[in-house]
């Protein structure tokens, strides 16, 4: 069998990759080095290795900074699924050696840690002692990312309009969305909804938020935004403006805000996110099959 496709390859490593998502992810070389625990001369000469056997200039400087060339995003995409599923393997080998169940790190957007699966993930932490359960609450954008660069085992979020590569996702439930306004300001028409106070932009639920809210004609002119869905309830009673939240935050008694129809004008969809190809995790998939078959809400 000829080898001379094989022979063309680089001879990369998962160190030199790993490299490269650390430069990229951090503001300064010292900073990615440090959180590699080398030291900067080592990260750069790393760097420079990569490029010879890529055969590409991945970096450009910007001032006293370089920045990754927009040509090298696909040895990036790279660099993440290798260190990810690297890291998969490397903790799926010291389980088997130790026989330890292992670890096992969730990460969840907030409605879903306080709220909707709060008892399912008490009770399999509390069932599964042998499991190093960690939970991480955090916006579904800053999930997904920790999920496709290796830092995060399986996600609850918010699902993307378009997935990342390399991550699947299986539906857990849909949450109505509900428009709120500050009590006594219902009898505007609802063409004069708003203003309104909402996630940031680039939020998955914001989105969703935007589309319902054109469906139903109404314009959607934001005046401020927090990710926390208690400051956003806040700023209404607060007179700021209008939100669109699920009942579970909005619908409080002496919440200081009042709903302006009975029905949801939209619905977010939950999912449970995992990277594709993982090595198998037992302790994972178990908890996995809680998320998704827990509750009446599906």
């Amino acid at each position: 069998m000829s080898r001379t496709g094989l022979s063309s390859l680089p001879n990369l490593t998962v160190q030199q990759l790993e490299y490269l998502v650390a430069a990229t992810d951090h503001p300064t070389r010292a900073a990615a080095a440090a959180s590699l625990d080398v030291t900067p001369s080592a990260l750069t000469q790393g760097l420079a290795e990569l490029e010879r056997r890529v055969g590409l200039t991945l970096f450009e400087r910007h001032g006293r900074h370089a920045r990754l060339r927009r040509q090298a995003a696909e040895v990036l995409t790279h660099a993440r699924r290798v260190v990810a599923e690297t890291r998969d393997l490397a903790r799926w080998a010291a389980s088997q050696r130790s026989g330890s169940a292992g670890v096992v790190r969730l990460g969840t957007i907030d409605a879903v840690a306080v709220q909707h699966r709060a008892e399912a993930i008490r009770a399999f932490h509390a069932n599964r002692p042998e499991v190093d359960l960690h939970l991480t609450v955090a916006p579904s954008g800053s999930l997904l990312d920790g999920l496709v660069s290796g830092d995060l085992d399986l996600i609850v979020c918010v699902e993307p309009v378009t997935a990342p590569e390399g991550v699947v996702f299986t539906p857990c439930f849909a949450e109505p969305l509900h428009v709120y306004a500050p009590e006594g300001e219902l009898r505007r028409p609802p063409h004069r909804w708003g203003p309104w106070v909402t996630f940031p932009a680039g939020s998955h639920t914001r989105a969703v938020i935007a589309a319902g809210l054109a469906r139903a004609g109404a314009p959607f002119d934001v005046v401020a935004e927090s990710n926390q869905p208690e400051v956003l309830r806040e700023m209404v009673c607060l007179g700021l403006g209008w939100t669109v939240l699920p009942p579970s935050t909005g619908t409080r008694s002496g919440s200081g805000m009042a709903t302006a129809r009975a029905e949801p004008v939209a619905h977010r969809h939950l999912v449970v996110g995992r990277r594709q190809g993982s090595p198998p995790d037992p302790p994972a998939d178990a908890l996995a099959t809680v998320l998704i078959g827990t509750g009446s809400d599906r």
